[in-house]
């Protein structure tokens, strides 16, 4: 348990409801003498196992059993030593989440973040550290700054803690990997269409036929056009993923797949602060230009071989190569000014005794055009062998690859002042001059070699030990940022480990040991004054327990951990920088997934956050880090009744967040609630989402820059959708 830990009554309480059950299970569970190895054959599709109950009416699932982010391969959650979260297939259908943001709202201890510093896309915070390059697409890194659909997926695996050793560079609160679906020997195909309030409207296909015994292709596909409760604000977005597969079932398996997805959406960058706040203005309230965009294409193309030799050695070679190009066009509050011409100190949260009606927002641009290549191979040797009485599982592999990023950024001049209370919506004045801003062109190479050991020692104990060494080769130049142009060489090695104790095959308990690293040229950009840096280090231990009940259709889990930056970058009041920072996060994770009689399930999890920049050069030691809440908390729970029918849905809490480390502008925290209401058929479905169904008003992600802006969560907002299966 990390030191100085300390649980408020409201945690303590939580612990105990999720804890109890289990104990209580475990003390009463027969030890069994002849648990077998669950680490799963590389070579098998690689589809999400699941639960399913006898009698279940929907035969829908929320719980997931294997994974493959912990250990390169298929592994059983239990013989994993972190904390891991599945969110599968089944749940995102049941919820309505058609966006990767969207359905990690079920993963406690992940918050939102906003565009900012030339980053658009996805950027999440896991655990109190971004993790904006720590997203993965089927294992592969996937950088690309763009808005990732659900379409094409099975299932989002989260691995939290430190995992260098596993996936390279950064991964400090740990990684999320978007798990693909694959084709299968079997025909089917499915395709959905959905309306709902506010003009939303969207359709998606998947196709799967065999071609032969042996080999079969699946095609997915989508298309939307999704209006908002903020004003102004929608997406137009559309993709395919075709992927086939060739000696399925064989020694000798082939996979190609590709992802093609363009989007064509609207920016939002939220409300200003007003007095430490977000202003409290109307929630429709939009600061922009009507004819902003963020128009994004993505191509991804991967090939994988896998070859089983024998039952103890089999071989995975796989290749991403991945191309992404955003070209935005985006206008935000950078000041409040009065009327009277003063600019308010937006370092401070813009204080001001002036009432709203006699504010302004002064627009300015954050226009940019994005290019990100990637080309990645990855080769894993699997073997198992003994040693004596010591049964082995041994990874070995080697990484290559080599990724660019060009950002073009442009400023435009003359835009408009816009009312704090009541902004106009206009398109960009005739007036406005566009100014050819800095070109950053950055290039980073890594060649990584890694082995990872799980020793089982007997029935009940398992070691896992494993070690990486990377060369991160980086440099960057600039036509008008400084520095004009910088080089990096990072050699850094990583460790993982972790000892599993299970007394019979209801139970498994572990504590773990994990590093990463962040070079200053992680994401390819580069703050000028870190680039003779090193890089900062991260470590994390672990101590958790993880339990099937009900007859193995509940899985409970729970975790401890201490998290910590030992020499984060700070900036000193000379405008240099430093590796004197230190940042922690002490937390606690609970979760409870599957099915708690035949027809009710639940998928639910709570995490507890002690942030604290520790040490700190700029000001900013003693406080919390930014976008780092103290409790979240989230429950989805289904009820099948009638046959035919299911209902459900459930809440999403959140404590207060600050948008920056300064800890000057803070939101508050919220409860929102969804539900859903289906009726099930062999040949259709029918089903009703509704999110935030109080039509609460709360604040979703948050952006760092201009003081810290805070983005309005939609409000309520049906959709019904229609499936029809064939």
């Amino acid at each position: 348990m990390p030191a100085n830990f300390r649980a408020s009554p409201l945690q303590t309480a939580l612990l105990l409801a999720l804890a109890l059950p289990a104990v209580t299970h475990a003390q009463t569970a027969p030890t069994s003498n002849d648990t077998p190895n669950t680490q799963q054959n590389p070579n098998k599709p690689k589809t999400l196992g699941s639960v399913h109950v006898t009698g279940s009416v929907v035969g829908n699932d929320y719980d997931a059993d294997t994974s493959t982010v912990g250990a390169k391969v298929p592994t059983s959650l239990r013989d994993i030593p972190q904390t891991v979260v599945v969110v599968n297939r089944d749940l995102m259908e049941a919820q309505g989440a058609t966006s990767l943001q969207d359905a990690l709202r079920n993963v406690p201890g992940i918050t939102i973040g906003g565009a900012e510093g030339g980053q658009i896309g996805n950027n999440i915070n896991l655990r109190g550290f971004t993790a904006r390059t720590d997203i993965y697409l089927d294992g592969f890194r996937d950088p690309g700054q763009y808005y990732r659909d659900t379409f094409d997926l099975d299932a989002i695996e989260v691995l939290k803690g430190p995992s260098s050793m596993l996936f390279g560079r950064g991964s400090t609160g740990g990684v999320i990997n978007q798990v693909t679906k694959e084709p299968e020997l079997k025909a089917f195909g499915e395709v959905t269409a959905s309306a709902g309030t506010s003009d939303r409207y969207r359709t998606t296909a998947d196709f799967n036929q065999p071609l032969s015994d042996t080999a079969a292709v699946r095609v997915n596909v989508y298309g939307q056009d999704m209006h908002s409760t903020r004003d102004v604000l929608k997406n137009q977005d559309s993709g395919i993923a075709p992927s086939v597969r060739f000696g399925i079932g064989t020694p000798t398996e082939i996979t190609l797949s590709a992802l093609i997805q363009r989007n064509h959406d609207m920016p939002d960058y939220g409300l200003p602060p007003i007095n430490g706040r977000p202003a409290d203005v109307s929630f429709k309230n939009w600061y922009g230009l009507t004819d902003d965009r963020t128009n994004q294409s993505v191509n991804e193309f991967n090939a994988r071989l896998e070859h089983t030799f024998s039952d103890n050695v089999s071989l995975r070679s796989q290749l991403q190569y991945s191309d992404y190009t955003t070209n935005a066009r985006e206008t935000a509050a950078n000041s409040v000014v009065t009327a009277g011409g003063v600019t308010l100190n937006k370092t401070l949260g813009n204080p001001t005794d002036l009432p709203l009606q006699d504010l302004y927002v002064q627009l300015a641009s954050h226009d940019r055009v994005i290019h990100d290549k990637v080309l990645d191979s990855q080769t894993d040797l699997v073997t198992k062998f003994d040693t004596g009485s010591l049964q082995h599982t041994l990874i070995t592999g080697v990484e290559l690859a080599r990724e660019t990023y060009n950002n073009q950024s442009y400023t435009r001049n003359g835009l408009p002042l816009l009312s704090l209370l009541d902004p106009v919506q206009e398109s960009t004045p005739s007036n406005v001059t566009t100014t050819v801003g800095n070109y950053a062109q950055s290039v980073g190479k890594t060649a990584a070699v890694y082995a990872n050991d799980t020793i089982r020692l007997n029935d009940q104990w398992m070691v896992v030990g494993g070690v990486r060494r990377d060369e991160f080769d980086a440099h960057i130049s600039n036509t008008v940022s400084l520095p004009a142009y910088a080089q990096q060489t990072v050699y850094f090695t990583s460790v993982r480990g972790g000892v599993i104790y299970q007394p019979s095959e209801k139970q498994s308990y572990y504590v773990s040991y994990g590093t990463s690293f962040d070079p200053s040229l992680e994401q390819l950009t580069l703050t000028n004054g870190t680039q003779d840096l090193a890089p900062e280090k991260n470590r994390s231990y672990e101590i958790g327990g993880k339990w099937n009940l009900l007859d193995d259709t509940l899985s409970i889990n729970s975790a401890l951990y201490n998290l910590e930056q030992t020499n984060a970058r700070s900036e000193t009041s000379s405008g240099e920088y430093t590796l004197d920072g230190n940042i922690r996060v002490r937390g606690a994770e609970l979760g409870a997934t599957g099915h708690i009689t035949k027809n009710w399930q639940i998928f639910s999890g709570y995490s507890y956050m002690d942030g604290r920049i520790v040490k700190a050069v700029d000001g900013t030691q003693g406080n919390v880090p930014a976008n780092t809440p103290r409790n979240t908390f989230t429950t989805w729970t289904t009820y099948t009744f009638a046959e035919h029918w299911e209902a459900g849905g459930g809440p999403t809490y959140m404590s207060q967040r600050y948008a920056a480390n300064t800890d000057l502008v803070s939101v508050g925290g919220y409860t929102r609630w969804d539900a859903t209401l289906a009726y099930h058929q062999p040949s259709y479905d029918i089903r009703l989402n509704v999110t935030n169904l109080t039509d609460k008003h709360y604040f979703d992600a948050l952006i760092q820059s201009d003081g810290g802006r805070s983005v309005p969560a939609l409000g309520r907002t049906e959709m019904v959708t229609f499936t029809y299966k064939f």
